[in-house]
């Protein structure tokens, strides 16, 4: 028979055995693999820039646009590019640019989308120097198709008289301006 020493001894090898076993079950190597998602801050901003001015040209040399703006912030998580304030002159290699302002702006990181939001200003004016101004509060603009469109309520001053509207599709390069709904129009007799 087992001395009563030998009975405990086995009794806390066991005992010890148990423990490492539920041990190693609670604690696997696997369990090591399995990293916890990272939390992403959705608001990062990787790099900024103030009082910031860009210059693009198009292949031939020419200027394709001219922008300033107050604040340019780059998101991390999005790519996306926050602009404060832009001042857009796009030129598209021609002598009369559009001016393209609002209070703010979002850009996709290819450059592609442009949403401009709050005091949105579009203006232009030609060679015979008659001027056309686009207001509404909210505008998406794509510089490479030199086309915007909105949903929201416009008004464009220009050619004598101001047009109303809700919702538009505006093809810059051909000056040519659909609005969509709700269209008045006031315009002065000559």
């Amino acid at each position: 028979m087992f001395s009563k020493k030998a009975r405990t001894i086995a009794l806390l090898a066991v005992i010890a055995a148990l423990l490492v076993a539920i041990g190693y079950w609670n604690v696997s190597p696997e369990s090591f693999l399995d990293k916890p998602a990272a939390q992403v801050d959705e608001s990062a901003i990787d790099y900024y820039a103030i009082n910031a001015h860009s210059l693009q040209f198009l292949p031939d040399g020419k200027l394709q646009y001219e922008m300033t703006a107050d604040k340019v912030e780059h998101l991390t998580a999005s790519e996306v590019t926050l602009v404060t304030k832009p001042d857009l002159h796009l030129y598209r290699g021609t002598e009369f640019p559009w001016h393209v302002q609002s209070a703010r702006a979002e850009v996709n990181p290819d450059g592609t989308e442009v949403e401009l939001i709050d005091q949105v200003r579009v203006a232009r004016t030609d060679e015979k120097q008659r001027e056309t101004i686009i207001t509404s509060s909210r505008m998406t603009v794509f510089p490479q198709k030199q086309y915007a469109q909105t949903e929201q309520a416009v008004r464009i001053d220009g050619a004598g008289g101001t047009t109303t509207g809700k919702g538009m599709k505006a093809y810059l390069k051909e000056g040519r301006m659909d609005l969509l709904s709700n269209v008045r129009g006031q315009y002065e007799a000559r």
